[in-house]
Parts: structure tokens; C-alpha cells; sequence
């Protein structure tokens, strides 16, 4: 009796944290914050917890792992109303190469070593730090990696979906040493950055960039978007090519 009474509680309690982890989103899937991995462990002791004392009653067990869904839905959708939260419960990347050269002060602090840094430079099929443009360590832990172009290359070759190369003027930006978009100090942190995002115009990165609102309003306007808040995403890159995707989908 005992043995069925634990095999009908495992497979309940299986359910319920697969149903769970389902409303939580395809994130936890992937790669985890470490809020989220604070919510998945919790998930899971508690499911033990539930299954190894035959005496507890199963909604003992059901419904913390209820609140710890709620407490993570309720999180997500604030964080998507706003960045300054998603950067308090995700964090911050870290640029740890930086036009080919290593920022040892940052791999300090990120606790980030040489070893680390070459298995995911392997990883992404980098052979040598000095060909790498810019790496990013992502908040989940993972290595980003831009390579370095060779100058002999067209950055403005057709075919390469919804980046488009900004028109100020003259002609079409054709390099990132032409472009004269991206100011030589402006230490990445993502790329590419993000200039809107749901509408809102992330003005930080655009005193970083060195630019304002008037110049981008310039740019929606050649094409053809009027209003920032009809701008669902917008980004531009280290190369000086910028990305608009609009609420309505239409991506220009």
C-alpha cells in the first residue's frame, strides 16, 4: 500500500512541477538568471521534500511551489515594464575583450578567469584573443563573441535581413571606421544597443553614443516611422547599423 501511495504521489508531483515550469516560460529551459535558478531549485527541494515524507499532505508541498510561480510570473511582467528591474534581478553583461584587447580589472571582479575565457573562446571557434573585436559575458554565464572583419570585407552586402545601414546625409555607412557613429570611447556592454525599447527611448544609451533625440527622430523618419512609441525595438551595432522593428510587426 505504501508503494503505491508514494508512486501516485510522484507522479502527481511530477506533474504539477512540469505544468509549473511550463508557466514559467521557456527561459528556465535555457539558460537561467540566477533569480530563476533560485526559484527552479526551490521548486525542486520542495517537490522532494513532498515526495519522501509520506506524512505530509501533498498541498503542503503544492502550494509553495504555487506562490514561488506566482512570485516569478508576477516578476517577469514587471521586468518587462522596466529595464532598471531586469538589470537589478538579471544583472549587468561584462565586456571582457574589448577591440582585442582583455579587461582584466572586469574578469576580476566577475571572478572570471584565463581558463574560463579560452574554453568558451574554443567554444566559439577563436583561436586568438586579438581576433576577437569585442566578448561579452552574458548575466547567464555565457561568452559572446564578435569577431574581427576583415577590412577587405563589405559590410553592406545585401541579404542581411533588417539591418540597415544609417543615412546622415552622405552616403551609406560602409565600415565601422567610416561610420563615425559609434564613439571610440564607448565602452559595449550589449550588443547590439538598444536605442528603444517598447516605445521608450533608452536615453543613457544615447548620451553614451553621443547623440540625442533630435538625431534619432532623424533616422525613424527616413524609414518612415514618425512616433517613438511606434517602435517596438530598435538597435544599432558596433558597425553603425541599425535595426527598427515596429508594434505592428512590419519590420522596416
Amino acid at each position: 500500500m505504501e508503494f503505491w501511495s508514494l508512486l501516485i504521489r510522484t507522479v502527481i508531483i511530477y506533474f504539477v512541477v512540469f505544468l509549473i515550469m511550463r508557466f514559467m516560460g521557456k527561459r528556465e529551459i535555457g539558460k537561467l538568471s540566477v533569480f530563476d535558478l533560485v526559484i527552479s531549485v526551490m521548486i525542486a527541494e520542495i517537490a522532494v521534500i513532498v515526495i519522501e515524507d509520506m506524512e505530509r499532505s501533498m498541498w503542503s508541498g503544492i502550494m509553495p511551489m504555487i506562490v514561488l510561480l506566482l512570485i516569478q510570473v508576477g516578476s517577469a511582467f514587471i521586468t518587462m515594464k522596466s529595464r532598471k528591474l531586469r538589470l537589478l534581478f538579471d544583472g549587468k553583461p561584462s565586456v571582457i575583450i574589448d577591440k582585442g584587447k582583455l579587461n582584466s580589472d572586469v574578469m576580476r571582479k566577475q571572478r572570471y578567469n584565463l581558463d574560463d575565457l579560452m574554453l568558451q573562446l574554443r567554444e566559439n571557434k577563436i583561436s586568438a584573443v586579438s581576433d576577437v573585436e569585442f566578448a561579452i559575458l552574458e548575466t547567464s554565464g555565457k561568452l559572446s563573441v564578435i569577431p574581427k572583419e576583415d577590412s577587405n570585407d563589405s559590410v553592406g552586402d545585401e541579404g542581411r535581413g533588417q539591418d540597415d545601414h544609417i543615412n546622415l546625409g552622405g552616403d551609406n555607412l560602409k565600415t565601422y571606421s567610416q561610420s563615425k557613429i559609434i564613439p571610440s570611447k564607448y565602452r559595449f556592454e550589449i550588443l547590439p544597443v538598444p536605442l528603444i525599447m517598447d516605445g521608450k527611448v533608452q536615453d543613457e544609451n544615447l548620451e553614451k553614443l553621443e547623440k540625442t533625440r533630435f538625431w534619432l527622430k532623424n533616422v525613424l523618419q527616413e524609414k518612415g516611422v514618425t512616433d517613438f512609441k511606434d517602435v517596438f525595438f530598435c538597435t544599432i551595432d558596433h558597425k553603425g547599423k541599425l535595426f527598427v522593428d515596429t508594434h505592428d510587426k512590419k519590420r522596416r
